[in-house]
């Protein structure tokens, strides 16, 4: 059995202008644009129709749902082009594995992050000066938070193996969007009136750039990105079985 950082894989300098890697990371904007304009467009409709019901038990279900059906949405229409990755953190669970080069975790991390940005500025434009929520912690510590963020990052990105990555998973991998989706939806019930449920650095990233308010930004990092690299660990060296060497681009 392999070590799993073994297969951890740098890439080429020629890759970062590849047509091929470009199209992907467009792609990645693209889905993260739109999954990010959903679940923050809810966040502000809600509070506009219901003077900030977010925080209501009604205002959970409907923007956990948001979040799932906007991701649901962002992984199906970038899944054949990028691997429908949606989320730094996902791509970073897939780096750890060997399942994308270096370079290409870094043009999707571009990608990404710009897409929230973009998200979320279009959407304090469209809805004339509203600010977009900022993920922050309530009720808990930091350090509550922060395993808070690991744990539901993990049960993502794990989902994201064991039903897209896994070259095993057969027809399981038409449900890979919609279980996705789920997985972040069931996660925003139980860790959304607590850290706002991120399991995503672009989902923090882009609201705190455009409101420029950081207080806490750090754990919406460094939960998802533990999270994540443990999951790919735990997947990747005791239930993947291996019997070819990845392609040199290391796509998923």
């Amino acid at each position: 059995m392999s070590i799993p950082f073994s297969r951890i894989a740098w890439g080429r300098p020629e890759e970062a202008s590849h047509p091929d890697a470009l199209k992907a990371a467009l792609a990645e904007f693209i889905s993260t644009l739109i999954f990010i304009f959903a679940g923050e467009g809810s966040s502000i409709a809600f509070n506009k129709l219901t003077d900030d019901g977010s925080t209501t038990p009604a205002g959970l279900v409907a923007i956990a749902l948001a979040y799932g059906l906007g991701l649901f949405i962002g992984v199906s229409v970038s899944a054949n082009i990028s691997g429908g990755h949606v989320n730094p953190a996902v791509t970073f669970g897939a780096f750890i594995g060997g399942n994308v080069t270096f370079l290409r975790l870094v043009l999707y991390w571009i990608a990404q992050l710009l897409g929230s940005t973009i998200a979320c500025l279009l959407l304090k434009f469209t809805t004339d000066g509203l600010s977009t929520p900022v993920l922050t912690l309530s009720s808990v510590s930091v350090w509550d938070g922060l395993v808070f963020e690991i744990v539901m990052t993990f049960g993502l990105v794990y989902t994201v193996y064991a039903t897209a990555i896994d070259p095993k998973k057969g027809t399981l991998g038409t449900i890979a969007p919609l279980a996705i989706g789920l997985i972040v939806a069931a996660n925003a019930l139980a860790g959304g009136p607590f850290t706002g449920a991120a399991m995503n650095p672009a989902v923090a990233f882009g609201p705190a750039l455009v409101s420029w308010t950081w207080t806490y930004h750090w754990i919406y990092w460094a939960g998802p990105l533990i999270g994540a690299a443990i999951a790919a660990l735990i997947y990747e060296h005791i239930f993947i079985t291996r019997t070819h060497e990845r392609l040199p681009t290391g796509e998923c």
